[in-house]
């Protein structure tokens, strides 16, 4: 499937914008220079405050920090980063370094970790490895939001994509699954402009949106006379997508009388217009979609198995934004850069807590409620950095300084445990530890909270009983 239909293009290298962080000053001079030379532009800094308010500041394309810094470990630099910019890449220093603190440093999400003394070749290398698979930021060519490609870096979303190129090369008929707002004609556009029917046109319709008379000569078309105000020939959808692809969304909304009509066409391969004599032949490839339980629909009598069988010869289910929630801070930003074109602002991105705003939102509406809620605090921006209220105020959440303190305290507390146990995937000694905690008190907060730390783990949990390695 042709990549650029379905995932962002890799950044280039030269250009991009690093931020060095290392208390080493002869160190950094050394490598401002080298990779300078090499065509990025560099920032220096020599302590993790500092850093931090340069990303607050600055966009930057990836960080790289040494582990041992005056004023906070690396890995805690590192935890903060990936917390407020989850999509920045980060490569790590140090003089010290273990297989073990390797091993920690990349289940984590590191991008790299180098022990020094280093070879420069290794580290342009480490570099250029990490920004061709880092997503690239607002403003750097990730593609149009008109649908022409997929925005996306998480593992659920390119396991679907992996298998959309798969189908795209065959003629199958295809049935979308996923909810409102997901983008369902976007992957069903997508998998047409991979097939050998992407030079021919791709026609997509609403069943749901038209009523059923309509419909019926929307999709076979009509002659002149058929009906009151059929006052010329009129080719019908299938014959618009002769060669091509229909796309039928909201299959589930169909009526039943225009089910049986469809099937006809679909088991004949021809379509009679409305009042015509004669059938006629049409090659189309059929991709369709439902955020409706077709299942429960077969049960019920309100869909044709037959039907059913035919248009579902691939189900492909996408995701909701919740359940790929590291892409919505990518999203965001690639859609902040189309809009802050389309608007002419001067936008560069958002704030770091309007940022957790956006990655914490529940998302009811999915990708669709997003790209709202980017477009009215990029209408209403008025800074560079886009601010948590806006978010808030396009969200319609309750803002932090209307709550209480309890409950500001108590909100703060269980992201915190979230992000915690996110960043340790899971592992209670290592939260514990970078929360300054010990264990016992570490799990009384979980268990007030409601956390359970398994559900963040991604391997598969050490064999020893979990009540054996409580204290």
């Amino acid at each position: 499937m042709n990549r650029q239909a379905v995932s962002p293009s890799p950044p280039p290298d030269h250009g991009a914008r690093l931020l060095i962080v290392d208390d080493d000053t002869d160190l950094l001079r050394l490598l401002e220079m080298r990779l300078g030379a090499n065509g990025y532009r560099v920032v220096a800094c020599a302590r993790a405050e500092t850093a931090l308010a340069h990303l607050a500041a600055e966009r930057f394309d990836l960080v790289l920090s040494d582990v041992r810094l005056p004023d906070r470990d690396g890995l805690a630099l590192f935890g903060d980063i990936h917390a407020q910019f989850p999509t920045l890449p980060v490569i790590l220093l140090t003089a010290h370094g273990t297989i073990p603190d390797a091993v920690e440093a990349t289940s984590r999400g590191v991008a790299g970790y180098l022990t020094k003394p280093f070879d420069s070749q290794v580290l342009l290398e480490r570099i250029r490895d990490a920004l061709h698979h880092a997503p690239a930021p607002a403003g750097r060519g990730r593609g149009a939001t008109d649908g022409s490609g997929i925005v996306s870096r998480s593992s659920r979303m390119h396991a679907l994509l992996d298998e959309a190129r798969l189908v795209a090369a065959s003629d199958a008929s295809v049935l979308i699954r996923g909810d409102s707002g997901t983008g369902k004609e976007l992957l069903a556009r997508a998998i047409h402009d991979a097939s050998p029917r992407a030079e021919a046109p791709f026609v997509a319709i609403n069943c749901g949106a038209i009523p059923e008379p309509l419909l019926e000569s929307e999709l076979f078309g009509h002659v002149r006379g058929a009906f009151t105000g059929a006052t010329g020939h009129h080719p019908g959808l299938f014959q618009t997508a002769h060669a091509g692809t229909l796309f039928l969304d909201e299959i589930g909304d169909m009526p039943l009388s225009l089910q049986v009509k469809l099937l006809r066409v679909l088991q004949e391969r021809t379509v009679r217009p409305v009042g015509a004599i004669r059938a006629e032949p049409i090659d189309v490839r059929i991709i369709s979609a439902t955020h409706r339980d077709l299942d429960a629909l077969l049960a019920s009598g309100e869909f044709r198995d037959d039907l059913y069988y035919r248009i579902n010869v691939v189900t492909l289910t996408l995701p909701t934004l919740a359940e790929r929630r590291e892409d919505i801070p990518l999203l965001a930003e690639h859609f902040l850069a189309a809009l802050a074109r389309k608007y002419r602002k001067k936008v560069r991105g958002f704030a770091p807590d309007a940022l957790t705003a956006l990655a914490t939102a529940a998302w009811p509406g999915n990708v669709r409620q997003l790209q709202n809620v980017v477009e009215q605090t990029c209408a209403l921006a008025t800074t560079p950095l886009i601010p948590r209220t806006l978010v808030e105020r396009a969200l319609r959440v309750r803002p932090l300084e209307a709550l209480s303190y309890a409950e500001a305290k108590q909100r703060f507390e269980r992201n915190y445990l979230i992000q915690i146990l996110k960043l340790t995937a899971g592992n209670v000694s290592d939260a514990a530890r970078l929360a300054e905690r010990n264990r016992t008190e570490f799990y009384r907060l979980l268990q007030r909270h409601g956390l359970d730390p398994g559900l963040f783990r991604t391997e598969t949990p050490d064999p020893e009983p979990e009540r054996q390695r409580r204290p």
